[in-house]
């Protein structure tokens, strides 16, 4: 095999047209090899003499995209001094664009025999190993662009790549679970249809299934265990594992950009899939082991864990933060991704032991010319010590806003004491982002994520029900902050099922309308349930794919009209934070951009914030209280609304307003679907709000100033008692 010195970068397998240039770095290789795999499985090695600051390179002139590779590293084996280098461990590069097949769980690929952890194995590891593929970086993004859309317009869809679309029938079988299928039409067409702006994509880089799973028959379904941090999952293309996922990926973001959604990736840069001290030998530990993974300080043998999968990335060395702003960097640029979510993101500012939020990965953020310009999400927390930092994250960040989503589940199941936390997560949660300077946009707001219940899920069940796991139902959260709403589980009685179509209408309604920026969970507009298994990491099955045969089409229509109404009113996605204070009016006396009102259209006192059985509030939002401007430059303007929230489980009868608030008011929501948006409430009049409902009233214009009545009527939903029941899926195990 003909091998020319070659470039120390990039790193990884770079194709120029002509030949590949290989480039890894060890500082621990005495000697390196790369190993190049044919269609039966021969192995060739190449030894790599070319090292430039620990970078080992070579450039070989007839090595073709397609080409499987992976590399041995040379080197010393001493687990007590945190060396564990084993050339007869088959390596794959941790910068592989792309790889083929799967590991096995054979012994040979891990450096001890099974049973005796002190010994050493020297098996060869090849015939059981995923490698890497050379791929060919070249495609057509002719027409694609930046979307750039800003948060204050972002709606977020968090959504699993097979379990979106596994069971669509409009998409043939042999694309679904796939990229392809993410691309297709169909797909598109419903998330254009709920007024989604962003996917957000759960772990796409290339992971590891667990041997624990496999031998009880499930498998990692969610992905939260990386070993390929450049590389798109192999198993969702419809196309092929010799680099033809990389060109399915792109197509599937050019034609979702094509469609005017962002794409965000769900990225796990926190830790790998070798675990801990007694896991396989599959990458980063073998090449260099003290320099990829946080170790115990005084027993280098074991590794820090502050992930709770046994091993941490360690963000402390020069080349790890190589290896993830060059990742973050990559999709950018060359898989136009739009942003990311940082899956326990606390132990990436784990520069020491405490979480630092000045450590030195967000100090490299901060100055990426690229990387600081698409939409960064922290996952505010992880398992060490002081992990829980919602509200800490700097500036430039957003987070999911684990407090917001606990508030609402707690005030919409009547917990006492919860109206003045409901109001602060409401309005965008200052209390946690106006120190530091950021906007109500730093709030990610979700009632459910792919961790825990889904929405229907969260009115159905008290208690998990996790069997189908395998761990005796002691896996997954136990406090759920959930309500059953009288009946555990599956039920016929209409009274329930009346009861929980209203609380989801509830739950949706105040993610979509709150302050910040809402994250739906990909099936809850249908109704999709679980059975009550808030932990489906290992179900790859019908228990976790969406049943789009068995959709509840009248919640689909409210979720997009509640999403049309926040589009078309910058009331409901400020870029300012509320201050209380009066907006200047054109005539009559000023009114503050917001107003807490009492069930007597009083402003509320502390004493009534204080009030720990209280469970119902007003809210007069004021559209002249608007900060910004629009494209153009206007000043922004709106209407003035009212909404009000009854979580008691007995109706509530609202006083509304005098008429410098409005001098009549027409409802364009009842979640309780009983008012008509025909007719017109007027100053100082009542309105009824119905047990555990929620009533927005938009201020009333003339016909011939508001035409379009088409949200109003389609926000207005049916009643109760005609609420059907819907299929339950089998449990499948």
């Amino acid at each position: 095999m003909q091998s020319w010195p070659g470039s120390a970068y990039p790193l990884g397998a770079t194709y120029d047209g002509s030949g590949t240039n290989f480039a890894l770095f060890s500082e621990a290789a005495q000697r390196v090899e790369l190993c190049l795999f044919d269609d039966a499985g021969t192995e060739t090695r190449v030894e790599l003499f070319e090292v430039d600051a620990y970078v080992w390179h070579a450039y070989l002139p007839q090595v073709q995209p397609g080409q499987r590779y992976g590399y041995r590293v040379h080197g010393e084996y001493d687990p007590k001094t945190g060396q564990r280098s084993n050339p007869n461990k088959l390596l794959l590069d941790p910068y592989a664009k792309a790889t083929a097949g799967e590991i096995d769980w054979d012994q040979s690929l891990f450096s001890y025999t099974f049973g005796d952890p002190d010994s050493v194995n020297d098996e060869d590891s090849a015939p059981h190993m995923t490698l890497g593929v050379v791929i060919n970086p070249f495609f057509d993004w002719s027409g694609d662009r930046k979307l750039g859309i800003p948060y204050s317009e972002t709606v977020i869809y968090e959504a699993h790549v097979k379990g979106l679309t596994e069971l669509h029938p409009a998409i043939p079988e042999e694309q679904r679970g796939t990229y392809a299928a993410v691309a297709h039409p169909a797909i598109i067409d419903h998330l254009k249809k709920l007024g989604v702006t962003a996917i957000e994509l759960m772990p796409v880089h290339q992971f590891v299934n667990d041997s624990v799973l496999l031998d009880k028959g499930l498998s990692n379904y969610w992905g939260y265990n990386t070993i390929g941090f450049f590389a798109p999952h192999n198993s969702y293309s419809s196309t092929g594992d010799r680099g033809q996922q990389v060109q399915e990926f792109k197509g599937m973001v050019k034609s979702l950009h094509a469609a005017g959604i962002e794409v965000i990736l769900d990225v796990v840069y926190n830790h790998t899939a070798e675990g801990n001290h007694l896991g396989p030998t599959l990458s980063f530990r073998g090449i260099d082991n003290g320099a990829y993974y946080r170790l115990v300080e005084d027993d280098l043998r074991y590794y820090m864990d502050y992930t709770g999968t046994g091993n941490t990335l360690n963000v402390r060395h020069p080349h790890s933060l190589q290896l993830i702003m060059d990742s973050l960097r990559y999709w950018v640029t060359e898989m136009h991704v739009d942003g990311f979510r940082f899956d326990l993101a606390s132990a990436l500012a784990r520069e020491f032991y405490d979480v630092d939020r000045l450590s030195t990965f967000f100090e490299l953020v901060q100055q990426d010319p690229v990387v600081s310009q698409v939409k960064l999400i922290a996952e505010p927390w992880d398992v060490g010590p002081g992990g829980y930092q919602v509200g800490n994250f700097p500036p430039q960040w957003t987070e999911w806003n684990g407090k917001y989503r606990d508030t609402v589940r707690d005030f919409w199941r009547g917990e006492p004491s919860t109206l003045g936390e409901f109001a602060s997560r409401f309005t965008g949660s200052a209390d946690l982002y106006e120190h530091s300077g950021r906007r109500p946009v730093a709030s990610i707001n979700f009632v459910t994520a792919h961790d825990g219940f889904t929405l229907r899920d969260l009115v159905s069940y008290n208690e998990k029900h996790n069997e189908a796991n395998g761990e005796d139902n002691n896996d997954g959260e136990s406090h759920n902050r959930s309500w059953n709403c009288g009946v555990e589980g599956p039920t016929d009685d209409a009274r329930v099922l009346g009861l929980r179509a209203r609380q989801q209408r509830n739950f949706i309604a105040t993610l979509l309308l709150s302050q910040g920026v809402p994250m739906l969970l990909h099936g809850d507009e249908l109704g999709r349930t679980q059975l009550g298994n808030n932990n489906t990491y290992a179900q790859d099955s019908p228990l976790t794919w969406i049943h789009w045969d068995q959709e509840d089409q009248p919640l689909i229509d409210f979720t997009a009209a509640v999403l049309r109404l926040r589009k078309e009113h910058p009331t409901f996605r400020r870029s300012r934070f509320f201050d209380g204070r009066p907006v200047r009016r054109g005539a009559g006396e000023p009114l503050p951009d917001i107003v807490w009102l009492t069930a007597d259209a009083v402003e509320m006192s502390p004493e009534d914030w204080d009030s720990g059985l209280s469970r119902s509030v007003g809210l007069f939002l004021n559209g002249q209280g608007i900060s910004g401007r629009d494209p153009r430059g206007q000043r922004l303007t709106d209407v003035n609304f009212l909404l009000y929230f009854n979580a008691h489980d007995e109706d509530e009868q609202f006083a509304l307003p005098t008429a410098e608030y409005g001098e009549g008011w027409d409802v364009v929501i009842d979640t309780a679907g009983e008012a008509a948006d025909s007719q017109v409430f007027t100053a100082g009049g009542e309105v009824n709000v119905r047990a555990r409902s929620m009533v927005v009233l938009r201020v009333h214009q003339e016909p011939e100033t508001e035409p379009d009545h088409s949200v109003a009527a389609s926000l207005t939903a049916q009643a109760d008692t005609t609420t059907q029941a819907i299929p339950i899926v089998p449990t499948v195990v």
